[in-house]
């Protein structure tokens, strides 16, 4: 007769079968502690990941996977790298243009050059058109940012309860209506005012803009990919991300040179934008079932009635449009959660906002220090903004899923050799997990220290390729996240950070130049030192988290339904017993599904 089979703890343990269907030793045990048994059952079954039982049967076309979500992901990534420059260069001379016409108005005898929309304009190159192209750049950024700020977290929640394709569609959208504004403005200089670009900003941002469209596709992930895998796949979406800034520029230069065309770039984003749009809504499968949408509804419906039975439906209201209301996810109490969850997802909310939020903010301040200490022009500038993100996406496509491969899949081999069952769980973070956050965030502090130091620019650019190892870090933690909490709750928790991203790309640009501008004459290293400090935090922050910890379940509906399906329930249906009779487990009958 062979032994029991067995299986793994949430601590990495090898326990044998009896603890997954804990025995009675008397009634009056069961009778005593009963109700903390089905608890525990109805917990361990909560982080037992199933998600591929939801597309049994489909045919392949059918069935949701990351793969489906990267070339669609990588096409829109291109267009957004490879406007960036363009519409830069078209806002300047757009500026430039109303500028010179504005001063001829009042004064003629001064001949000015013609202006060629999104041509090479030397006359523009002077401190007033540069000082009005970064303001209206800023505040373009700031409308963005504040609307998708309040947007990006509810289309993540509602995507819980109705899908995760059409709502990156409708994300999607604002950006073409944006672009397709862009190229109406630059036909038409003569007659329409630049300033109508911000009509623009608010189409993207009232969309959610590229935050919404992050939170979206790393929903879409975490859905149909086991939580062993999951930081894996979420950073191929990151390398598609910084893919598209490092040959986006460089594609849509060679387009611009071949065609003699500014507005031939535009052209190729709004049919880019198009295809993505039609992609999503007709053809990559939906990685949310009609079930667990249903469920989702139906979970929110209750949680909408408890809410306003407890505070009233005035109050209730309120909170609703309370625009700092999707951040309470962060801090979950009820059934289910525990200091430790709170704990962890404040930890992890903190570094992956200075991880990700520094990345937004402090980009464009890292170009004008290398040019002012170390004289480099566009050229250098820009091998230097190719070279990062390719190191980025070497260590997400290259380095990632060796360390994957040899911390998790080797060892299950091992154990299935063995003997063991392995069960996918979604139960928080491992310590494979935490480790990886930990390194990559110190190669941030290591890199950000070397940008201080630096003296030559060899060691400033080693310094940047160091820094960019720290991509593993924020692949990591959005996934850690994730595997926090009930997939119900996956795009609410998701959005959340996301709210948090939007907010870093209004606010940190505004405090960062700000350092720089203050401190360029007398230390201009000084934004590099605030910029360490807070890395330091998040590294530190990283001590806090600690491993196997996840929201149980969401009600007391769900504390139910789980422990109806756990193995001790069906072992109970199996011999018609109640919660408080005596059953002896024969080990030999009792088999793991």
């Amino acid at each position: 007769m062979s032994g029991p089979k067995s299986y793994d703890d949430d601590e990495g343990r090898t326990s044998p079968l009896i603890r997954e269907l804990p025995d009675y030793e008397s009634t009056e045990t069961s009778q005593l502690l009963g109700a903390g048994h089905q608890r525990r059952e109805s917990e361990e079954a909560e982080v037992v990941w199933d998600g591929d039982k939801d597309y049994e049967g489909l045919p392949w076309w059918r069935r949701p996977s990351v793969f489906w979500l990267l070339g669609p992901f990588a096409l829109f990534t291109l267009a957004f790298g490879g406007i960036m420059v363009p519409k830069l260069n078209l806002i300047l001379s757009l500026v430039c243009r109303q500028h010179f016409a504005e001063r001829a108005a009042w004064d003629s005898t001064r001949p000015v050059a013609p202006v060629f929309v999104g041509g090479d304009n030397p006359q523009c190159q002077i401190p007033e058109i540069q000082a009005k192209v970064s303001t209206f750049i800023l505040i373009m950024s700031f409308v963005t940012g504040a609307l998708s700020a309040v947007v990006a977290p509810r289309l993540g929640r509602l995507s819980d309860r109705y899908g995760r394709t059409r709502l990156m569609a409708f994300a999607s959208t604002g950006g073409l209506l944006g672009e397709i504004l862009t190229v109406v403005i630059a036909k038409y200089a003569d007659v329409i005012d630049y300033r109508w670009l911000i009509l623009g900003s608010v189409f993207d941002g009232a969309t959610g803009s590229l935050t919404a469209g992050s939170i979206l596709s790393q929903s879409y992930t975490s859905d149909c990919t086991p939580p062993s895998k999951r930081a894996v796949y979420i950073g191929y979406t990151h390398a598609c991300l910084f893919t598209g800034i490092a040959l986006g520029p460089l594609l849509a230069g060679y387009l611009v040179k071949w065609t003699g065309s500014l507005l031939f770039i535009f052209y190729v984003v709004v049919g880019c934008h198009t295809v993505f749009i039609l992609l999503l809504a007709f053809v990559i499968p939906e990685s949310l079932v009609k079930s667990k949408r249903e469920a989702a509804r139906e979970a929110w419906a209750k949680e909408k009635e408890s809410r306003e039975h407890m505070m009233g439906s005035w109050l209730s209201r309120i909170q609703e449009v309370n625009p700092f209301e999707p951040l309470a996810i962060l801090w979950p109490t009820g059934p289910g959660s525990s200091p430790k969850l709170r704990t962890n997802l404040v930890a992890l909310a903190i570094s992956d906002t200075i991880v990700l939020g520094s990345s937004i903010a402090t980009g464009a301040v890292i170009i004008l220090y290398s040019g002012y200490m170390f004289h480099w022009g566009t050229l250098k500038s820009s091998q230097f903004i190719s070279a990062l993100s390719f190191v980025r996406v070497f260590a997400l496509l290259g380095v990632f899923p060796l360390i994957n491969y040899f911390a998790r899949v080797r060892p299950a081999q091992r154990r299935k050799a063995n003997g063991v069952v392995t069960r996918e769980k979604h139960g928080g973070a491992d310590m494979v997990d935490i480790w990886v956050m930990r390194v990559a965030i110190l190669s941030d502090v290591l890199g950000i220290l070397g940008y201080i130091f630096a003296r030559h620019d060899n060691v400033f650019f080693a310094s940047g390729m160091l820094t960019a190892f720290g991509g593993l870090g924020s692949a990591t933690i959005q996934a850690v996240i994730t595997k926090h909490v009930p997939q119900r709750k996956i795009g609410q928790i998701l959005g959340a950070t996301g709210m948090l991203h939007a907010l870093c790309r209004v606010v940190g640009p505004v405090v960062f130049n700000g350092i720089y501008a203050a401190t360029v004459k007398t230390y201009p290293q000084a934004f590099f030192v605030v910029l360490c400090a807070l890395f330091i935090f998040a590294f530190l922050t990283t001590f806090a988290i600690r491993p196997a910890v996840h929201w149980a379940y969401d009600d007391e509906e769900d504390e139910q339904e789980e422990s109806e399906s756990s193995p001790l329930h069906r072992r109970r249906e199996l011999f018609g017993a109640t919660s408080t009779d005596h059953l002896p487990i024969d080990e030999d009958q009792v088999r793991v599904e």
